[in-house]
């Protein structure tokens, strides 16, 4: 009996166990993929636009700021601004100084030479002349040689029209061509300029003509009023004065409405009446913002060559008067020295600011065609077609 209980006892003790084995193998993962991973069978395909416009994940761009216009060259192809219109001339010069200071150097040096060449020998002829002549006739030596050397003159005088306008033509083929992002070498841009040589002197010409006929005419009623009394000479003041005052004004308002004909001679290829015509059309609603630029740059231009030649005019006779007191002529050499170098400095400046001017005035022309006629749209067409392809392409300077 005793051993009867006791294999029951351990037959109960064996499914105890099995119970409690089969009880912690029900809560085992069953074997398969990983903790965490699914079946292969549950698995989705990836869609193939994730990331894309219109697709899951995709996060639009934040709004996209003002985009400026091109800038290919000299010039952005837009109105331009007023600091803009200040400061480009002078970024022409920076940006192909060769060719555009090397021109305005070029002419300053022509003009300045032929003056020596011509009138330095008549006036040491002169000279001589009349210290050897008679006490009776020099005065009328005096009077000739004065006639004389006024028309030597005309020599330079028409060299200078020549060079101004052929420096006209230069830069203008410049900013042209700068705005397009081309750099043209010395000779490239000469042979540009020289092509509307003809028009453009005739243009300059007309331009000096009327400029100097009126202010004959004012000297002349002036002197002729002064002569009738001595009373009449305060009249003659105060008339000369008033019509000086009148002919500045006309020439401001005449200068501004006609500054851009050279341009438009050279770019568009047109007689000196159609150029006139033209820029007075290109000028109408912009006068004041036009004059302001043009004066403004003037004076920058004048201020800088006064600046330079100042100091030297009045060290000059300091270093003279220090280094020669008795007037014994042992400090000319170094006067000269000085006069020269001050001299050599001014014509720099000069040819520095006669290139600004000419390139300024290109550049209003350009502004203003972009103002009224939608020319940087051209451009940009034309930029558009690749170098190689433009050889066939009509001037986008040229209006249709």
């Amino acid at each position: 009996m005793a051993d009867r209980r006791g294999r029951c006892a351990s037959m109960d003790g064996r499914i105890e166990r099995a119970s409690s084995v089969s009880d912690r193998d029900s809560w085992l993962p069953p074997s398969g993929p990983a903790v965490g991973s699914l079946p292969s069978s549950w698995a989705q395909p990836e869609p193939e636009n994730i990331g894309q416009p219109g697709g899951p994940g995709f996060v639009p761009p934040p709004p996209s700021g003002w985009t400026p216009p091109p800038k290919p060259g000299l010039l952005p192809l837009r109105p331009l601004g007023f600091g803009t219109l200040l400061g480009a001339p002078f970024q022409a010069i920076r940006r192909n100084p060769a060719p555009t200071f090397g021109s305005g150097l070029l002419v300053q040096l022509a003009v300045g030479l032929i003056t020596v060449a011509v009138l330095v020998p008549y006036f040491i002829w002169l000279t001589e002349r009349m210290a050897r002549a008679a006490a009776a006739d020099i005065d009328t030596i005096a009077l000739g040689g004065i006639g004389t050397m006024l028309l030597l003159m005309l020599v330079p005088l028409a060299i200078s029209v020549a060079g101004t306008a052929l420096l006209q033509g230069i830069m203008v083929v410049e900013v042209a061509s700068a705005t397009l992002g081309e750099r043209l070498r010395l000779g490239a841009l000469w042979k540009r300029g020289v092509k509307r040589l003809g028009r453009l002197i005739g243009w300059v010409l007309l331009a000096s003509l009327a400029v100097l006929i009126p202010a004959l005419i004012v000297v002349a009623i002036t002197i002729a009023i002064s002569l009738i009394s001595p009373v009449a000479i305060v009249i003659a003041v105060l008339v000369a004065g008033l019509l000086a005052l009148g002919l500045v004004v006309l020439f401001a308002w005449l200068g501004t409405k006609l500054s851009l004909t050279p341009s438009a001679i050279v770019l568009e290829d047109l007689t000196i009446r159609a150029a006139m015509k033209r820029s007075w059309q290109l000028t109408n609603g912009h006068f004041w913002r036009i004059f302001g630029v043009l004066i403004l740059v003037n004076a920058i231009v004048n201020i800088a060559a006064q600046l330079v030649s100042a100091p030297f005019q009045l060290i000059g006779p300091i270093v003279m008067s220090v280094m020669d007191p008795t007037g014994t002529g042992s400090g000319l050499a170094v006067y000269i020295g000085i006069m020269v170098v001050g001299l050599a400095l001014t014509m720099v400046v000069s040819a520095v600011g006669t290139v600004a001017l000419s390139a300024l005035v290109a550049i209003i022309y350009i502004d203003q065609r972009m103002r009224t006629e939608g020319l940087d749209i051209e451009l940009q067409r034309y930029l558009e077609v690749p170098v190689e392809q433009r050889a066939g392409l009509p001037d986008p300077y040229r209006r249709a």
